[in-house]
């Protein structure tokens, strides 16, 4: 119970992260492109805290060595890439339907709940297997 407990909390924050990055995007660039631009970037940096977070407090995993750590994360962001999809589906999607900044990013919250439930159990199996908690 409790490592789910702290995967939920370490979920919020990467999300937290994500949505005020994309919302400094926006802020500091009204563009072509903006929103996507926005998604591209709140996604990386959500991407790389939930990855610190999930491989030390999460999986307790070691890595070996600096190449050891970069193949973990390429690992850890292509089992993201479904969940992304998901994430931004929900986000663009909320976004055309509702046309507002409020329900795009309250579309964004929902697609990232559900995709960070997905990606534990792909990180699991697949990124972290060697030392899972």
């Amino acid at each position: 119970m409790k490592l789910a407990i702290r995967y939920a909390i370490f979920a919020l924050i990467a999300t937290a992260v994500n949505i005020a990055a994309q919302d400094m995007v926006i802020r500091s660039y009204i563009g072509t492109f903006n929103i996507v631009i926005s998604l591209i970037v709140g996604t990386g940096v959500g991407l790389v805290v939930k990855y610190v977070l999930d491989k030390r407090y999460i999986f307790r995993f070691q890595v070996q060595s600096a190449m050891h750590d970069g193949k973990t994360f390429l690992l850890y962001t292509a089992m993201g890439l479904l969940t992304t999809l998901i994430f931004w589906g929900f986000e663009l999607g909320f976004n055309y339907y509702f046309a507002s900044t409020e329900m795009r990013y309250l579309g964004g919250v929902i697609g990232l709940v559900i995709g960070y439930f997905a990606k534990y159990s792909l990180d699991k199996r697949y990124v972290f297997r060697a030392k899972a908690a």
